[in-house]
């Protein structure tokens, strides 16, 4: 999509379009440990025919969900055509993912359920990148009954 396209989409068109046209996920900060809600969200997402790309520097070695764990979105980019992003991460270290993701050529960006930055999400969406921030995308992907 173009900047002016991203830009004028409402939220709930944002989360239609990641959850219709996005089926390879990375998920930054996704834990090993199946108590951690970037574990079960990145399980539900994976139950549903997601293919999830773990990306966690700390947890590089040992599969997440089966999957191989790349250390920056850069490693799983090079293996992979990613079409999410998806952070689980402190709002504050959102800025550096956005623009990796950026670079990468990533188009949509999913900030999780109290992840927030106003700013790296303006940036997206003048690179033409369709974000949605705040929100979790189990409970969306469960609420829209998307498949």
């Amino acid at each position: 999509m173009t900047a002016s396209q991203t830009a004028a989409l409402t939220e709930a068109q944002s989360i239609a379009h990641i959850l219709t046209t996005c089926r390879t996920v990375a998920v930054v900060g996704l834990s090993p440990k199946p108590h951690r809600d970037s574990y079960r969200v990145a399980q539900y997402m994976q139950a549903h025919g997601w293919r999830i790309v773990p990306v966690n520097p700390v947890a590089v070695g040992s599969p997440i969900l089966g999957q191989v764990v790349y250390a920056t979105l850069t490693e799983a980019a090079a293996q992979v055509r990613l079409d999410l992003v998806d952070v689980f991460r402190n709002s504050d270290d959102v800025p550096p993912v956005v623009d990796e993701a950026i670079a990468l050529g990533v188009p949509a960006l999913w900030l999780q359920l109290g992840v927030r930055h106003e700013a790296a999400l303006a940036t997206a969406r003048a690179a033409g990148r369709v974000v949605v921030q705040d929100r979790c995308l189990k409970v969306e992907h469960a609420r829209l009954g998307a498949c």
